[in-house]
């Protein structure tokens, strides 16, 4: 008789297998419907597309993987637009740089709010969210901001014979050295340790504190490169440019299997996500559906994607 398999050794084997699965059946269901999106050409504006998403989301995802959550990505990354715009005239392509600083900048404080003063990364974010917004505002007085020349063209351009995105490389280094930073140190064990039971991490002498502003620093920082990608590409700032893509980033956390909970997850599950999300969104355009309800469609796919990855033993009682 054969055994039953547990129910955590399930959770894990859906997890592990079932992204790449919904990804495999979204790519033939949009080529089925439209046989065009299988060309290069097609593939490589799809990938240009997901660029600022999947920069937005990387960051994010650590933070997540830590058992915290930064809602204040797409904020951050809009304000940061408004910078890039305005030092274009100064500093030329260096402005992106400048605002990647910015953002670690405001990332770190975020991650020293919660950390030492034990605020729930929530509050702390949900309120950065609206202070980074206001900053934003307040520095483009409310409008957006044009930017002039080539200064950023090496963010948005096609790179040789196969007219490669330069966005989608950006997008793709930022992945491959995170996976290097994670496939070479501990550190990886470490923000799983921390994400799955924190007090535990610390009596085997992880530094926790220190992953968790490190998290929020780099997630700042990829708010900052988003907002300069975005830029680049709209050849303009502005203080809402990014905020319709926090839905979006969570979407393709959580969708990718990443645990909200923390704890389980990676760089690899968040490109699958973020993979997941772009052929959405070209399968809705090619159904014809109306732009508008996408966020609906997100909302679903965040809730139903908590509900499957959530680890319900780290709770006696769900609130």
């Amino acid at each position: 008789m054969r055994r039953a398999i547990p129910v955590r050794d399930a959770r894990a084997l859906f997890l592990r297998f079932m992204p790449g699965i919904v990804l495999v059946v979204l790519v033939l269901a949009v080529a089925l419907a439209n046989p065009l999106f299988l060309r290069p050409n097609s593939l490589l504006t799809a990938a240009d597309s997901a660029a600022p998403l999947l920069v937005l989301a990387a960051g994010a995802m650590l933070v997540i993987l830590c058992g915290s959550i930064d809602l204040s990505v797409a904020a951050l990354a809009s304000m940061c637009s408004v910078f890039v715009a305005l030092w274009v005239p100064a500093l030329g392509g260096w402005a992106v740089l400048a605002a990647v600083l910015v953002g670690a900048t405001a990332g770190l404080i975020q991650g020293a709010v919660h950390v030492v003063a034990q605020i729930p990364s929530f509050i702390v974010t949900l309120g950065g969210l609206a202070v980074w917004s206001g900053i934003g505002l307040v520095a483009s007085s409310a409008a957006t901001v044009g930017v002039e020349g080539d200064s950023l063209e090496w963010a948005f351009t096609r790179i040789g014979d196969a007219r490669i995105p330069s966005a989608a490389l950006i997008a793709a280094g930022v992945a491959v050295l995170i996976a290097a930073v994670f496939w070479f140190t501990p550190v990886r064990r470490w923000f799983e340790a921390v994400g799955s039971a924190e007090p535990a991490a610390v009596l085997a002498g992880v530094p926790a504190a220190q992953i968790k502003l490190a998290a929020f620093t780099v997630s700042g920082a990829c708010a900052g490169l988003a907002g300069g990608l975005l830029v680049a590409r709209t050849y303009s700032g502005a203080p809402g440019l990014a905020d319709s893509l926090l839905l979006p980033v969570v979407a393709a956390i959580v969708v990718g299997g990443t645990a909200i909970t923390g704890g389980y997850g990676g760089i690899g599950r968040t490109v699958i996500g973020v993979l997941i999300i772009t052929v959405l969104r070209v399968g809705l355009s090619v159904a014809g559906v109306d732009p508008s309800i996408e966020q609906i469609i997100y909302g679903v796919l965040v809730i139903g994607a908590v509900s499957l990855t959530i680890d319900r033993s780290k709770f006696q009682v769900m609130k």
